[in-house]
């Protein structure tokens, strides 16, 4: 246990950082976006620590933060009173591009193109 805490102190960081946030005792709604927006934290610290660590950022961490802050927004979006659908609707399409490229980002990383010339 101890090792894998050494291995992602980012978690720990993140999840430190949420605590902090859920002291002020939000609504639900209000609560899944924080839950959310601490998936970007762990997401961005993770970025951060890679790019220390090894000197670059890998594309899989940049899609995923926008992917869950559009989730976020779409949350915000349609928890109002008066729901604005196309805005919505346009937050999904993007997502759904976005998912697009995260599988393309996938199938194409570096890593699986050493897997495929083995």
């Amino acid at each position: 246990m101890l090792k894998y805490l050494n291995r992602n102190y980012e978690i720990l960081i993140a999840f430190a950082i949420f605590g902090v946030i859920l002291i002020t005792k939000y609504d639900f709604y209000k609560a899944v976006i924080l839950m959310l927006e601490l998936t970007v934290i762990i997401e961005i610290v993770k970025m951060i620590s890679d790019f220390i660590e090894k000197r670059r950022v890998r594309l899989r961490y940049i899609i995923d933060i926008f992917i869950i802050f559009l989730i976020r927004d779409v949350v915000i979006l349609a928890a109002h009173k008066e729901k604005h659908y196309e805005d919505i609707l346009f937050l999904l399409f993007v997502i759904f591009i976005f998912f697009i490229f995260r599988i393309l980002a996938l199938v194409f990383s570096p890593t699986a193109q050493k897997k495929r010339d083995e």
